[in-house]
């Protein structure tokens, strides 16, 4: 398939109540496992891809790198690809545009793109971000490519107190319908795990909704009751290879 034709078929797995579902990947290795598997379409997660190179989380891997790796699996599988850009490491529109250009230009389809000010603390305003997600939108128009832009708001993953989870949900709602018509495709609220919650704000988006599998969040087939548009599981996968890979060392040193 082309470029484009990636773009549109990964724009079309986002479906309401039939949600795609992505496994993280980090590196060329792992996409082909996971293509393997039966993905249909396969997405990086930014810690993931940052640990597996030795950095911290909050784009201190450098973007150069990350460039590179989307490049290495677009070579390496034909399956569409969505990149986890963080804040796209700049926080002017056009800076944040011609960065993701460079994404395109390495064969990916589609980022996530977040409102939360990385390194410095807080969220954007939402008519900020907006304007962020337009000049990205504007840039991927120009090189004819419909780009996935899964905006995602910080606001849940931010608030660690899950009880205050209900007095966020009409801004995240506001913040989606903002983005959607500033031009994303999808509304990413990682760290909501509250099925009531979740069903509201698939309810009120117009953008297909992606929810982070994380301890406690609903199984997928629940998540698809409630009109989820899209399953990610982050860290998740890094983690556990992580760990089953330091169990298999252990118990080979313990011998010696």
């Amino acid at each position: 398939m082309s470029q484009t034709e990636k773009a549109k078929a990964f724009g079309a797995l986002h479906r309401k109540g039939d949600p795609v579902v992505l496994y993280n990947i980090w590196d060329a290795g792992t996409a082909k496992a996971v293509a393997d598997a039966g993905a249909k379409a396969l997405a990086t997660g930014s810690w993931s891809v940052a640990a597996a190179h030795g950095y911290a989380d909050g784009e201190e891997l450098p973007m150069s790198v990350l460039v590179e790796t989307a490049k290495s699996i677009t070579a390496a599988v034909d399956l569409p690809l969505s990149v986890d850009f963080e804040g796209a490491y700049s926080a002017e529109p056009d800076g944040a545009a011609a960065n993701v250009a460079k994404l395109v230009e390495a064969g990916a389809v589609g980022i996530n793109f977040e409102d939360q000010v990385v390194g410095g603390g807080g969220l954007y305003p939402a008519e900020r971000q907006a304007a962020r997600i337009r000049a990205i939108r504007a840039m991927a128009e120009g090189k004819g490519v419909p780009f996935f832009i899964n905006a995602r708001t910080d606001l849940f993953l931010a608030e660690s107190d899950l009880s205050k989870h209900a007095g966020l949900v009409d801004e995240a709602i506001e913040r989606g319908k903002a983005y959607a018509a500033a031009g994303g495709s999808g509304f990413f609220v990682p760290g909501l795990i509250d099925p009531a919650l979740i069903e509201k704000i698939c309810a009120a988006s117009p953008l297909p909704v992606n929810i982070m599998m994380r301890t406690g969040a609903p199984d997928v087939k629940t998540l698809a009751s409630l009109g989820v548009g899209r399953v990610s599981y982050g860290p998740g996968p890094y983690r556990s290879m992580m760990e089953k890979l330091k169990q298999e060392a252990a118990a080979i040193y313990s011998l010696l």
